[in-house]
């Protein structure tokens, strides 16, 4: 494989999933009204009658998600004078010079200037999608340096990067003006080394999960905390579930942070008894994917063997069934079949992660359609080269069926199947929307539909941002995957795939 083909694809892939995005992207924020944001969020229901707070509120959050720019009369007195400044609230009132001054300056920078009931003013314009989504693209990895964080209460801050270790004894590289204290940690926890340097910056979840950032959400670990006695950097000691490798800055500390922390890194997540959403679909993808090739392959094969006998027809009717039956009615049926036999829980929460019950019927009904493609393919592969001249040449030279199969006719057909792997792993993780959510899984798939019906467009666009990541680096780890099974095959920047 040439290194001008792996930038090559590499650089296809990118484009991929950039267009993936933009389409979304457009159609979530053009398309879809944004009043409807607020259909579940229960902070606007308790406004119904306080209309100027309502309206300031949802203009506040337009302007959080960056569908608008929003400005108060308040906050132009307010930067004009200073918060402190007796003239402010003079500047404020219906009438002032201030307001006039207000509407003139923004209604000639094409801001359209509307009152409250109270007659004071406010100001909006609306974002360009195009900038929004460069927007979008300009913040999505952040580098973390001594000068990210930029505190006016804390002019004094220390701004450094140094090696030192965390208060439960791992290595760290530890800054000080950086969002993260710990850039770099070590820990009891897989993969033992983790980093903070560089992150996706996907935006913050709304309504649901409000005021966290999506990959937080997505990422952080479900259920309840798992305490442990622990003795913070001031000498404290309590029952805290808290991961110290995820200390970031806190502007406004109160006095439980400072009897816990020497400085403003008091913001941390908590360590939880459940897998992360992400955690959950894979583990139950890799068990879902692993079941279906232990199952599909040698039924293919069996089928090849037994071509138009019993074998064969009782996997082709399966194959026809789960092609032909929707998925979701097959995964009721299954799910029936289960609890009424073996006493297997229909939701997964019944007995939670930790109880292998739990994973039994999710796994399998996500194995199915993978197993049924499996078969289908596998035994099209075998039948093939089972008809091929090299293959009655063999028999010609004394070779008996079990030598010609396992030497050339299995190494040749598990070729195709071998490239498929990476997808088929990319197809259980993404494919999962329809299973977890029959089963009440706490992963990325039932996040997904959850998150269209609650309008929550930042989780949308961060979930099909990982799901077409992963499809498209699937594909792409199957042609190195490929060259690998079979050295016949070169992947090069001129013949491609040859």
């Amino acid at each position: 494989m040439k290194k001008g083909y792996v930038l090559s694809r590499l650089l296809r892939s990118l484009i991929s999933l950039l267009i993936i995005i933009v389409i979304v992207f457009i159609l979530l924020f053009t398309l879809i009204p944004r009043d409807n944001i607020f259909f579940d969020d229960p902070t606007f229901r308790k406004l119904g009658g306080k209309p100027d707070e309502k309206t300031n509120y949802i203009y506040t959050t337009w302007e959080k998600l960056g569908y608008l720019d929003y400005v108060t009369i308040s906050d132009y007195c307010v930067a004009l004078y200073g918060q402190a400044d007796p003239r402010v609230e003079a500047a404020i009132e219906p009438g002032s010079v201030e307001s006039v001054q207000f509407r003139e300056e923004y209604e000639k920078n094409g801001y359209t200037v509307a009152e409250f009931t109270n007659k004071k003013l406010y100001a909006f314009k609306d974002i360009p999608i195009a900038k929004r989504l460069l927007t979008w693209f300009g913040n999505l990895i952040q580098i973390d340096t001594p000068w990210a964080v930029q505190d006016p209460n804390n002019p004094d801050l220390e701004r450094y990067i140094k090696f030192g270790t965390t208060p439960t004894g791992g290595l760290a590289l530890i800054g000080s003006g950086t969002v993260h204290k710990y850039l770099i940690y070590t820990d009891s926890i897989f993969p033992f080394i983790h980093q903070n340097i560089i992150t996706l910056n996907l935006g913050k979840s709304y309504p649901t999960f409000q005021g966290f950032e999506v990959l937080d959400v997505i990422f952080q670990s479900q259920g309840e905390e798992v305490k442990r006695e622990v003795t913070f950097e001031t000498g404290y000691t309590a029952e805290s579930a808290i991961i110290f490798g995820t200390l970031t800055y806190k502007y406004n500390p109160d006095v439980m942070d400072r009897n816990k922390f020497v400085d403003n890194y008091a913001n941390y997540q908590t360590r939880k008894n459940q897998p992360s959403m992400v955690g959950t679909s894979f583990i139950m993808g890799i068990i879902a994917m692993v079941l279906s090739y232990l199952v599909g392959l040698p039924m293919g094969v069996a089928m090849a063997k037994n071509k138009d006998k019993l074998v064969d027809k009782l996997g082709m009717i399966y194959i026809i069934f789960i092609i032909a039956v929707p998925s979701l009615a097959y995964i009721y049926l299954f799910r029936y079949i289960g609890t009424a036999l073996f006493a297997l829980p229909s939701v997964f929460t019944v007995y939670g992660s930790g109880d292998i019950r739990s994973w039994i019927l999710p796994a399998i009904s996500l194995a199915l359609p993978s197993i049924s493609g499996l078969m289908l393919w596998m035994r099209r592969y075998v039948v093939d080269q089972m008809n091929s001249d090299y293959v009655k040449f063999a028999k010609a030279k004394g070779l008996n069926k079990n030598e010609i199969f396992s030497k050339h006719i299995f190494k040749n057909a598990i070729i195709p199947i071998a490239h498929g792997i990476p997808t088929s792993l990319a197809v259980c993780i993404t494919g999962a929307i329809i299973t977890e959510a029959v089963y009440s899984v706490g992963g990325m798939g039932k996040m997904l539909p959850d998150s269209i019906n609650k309008y929550n467009n930042s989780m949308i666009v961060a979930l099909v941002f990982m799901f077409a990541g992963i499809s498209v680096l699937a594909v792409f780890i199957g042609d190195i995957i490929l060259t690998k099974v079979d050295p016949r095959i070169s992947l090069s920047e001129k013949a491609g795939r040859s």
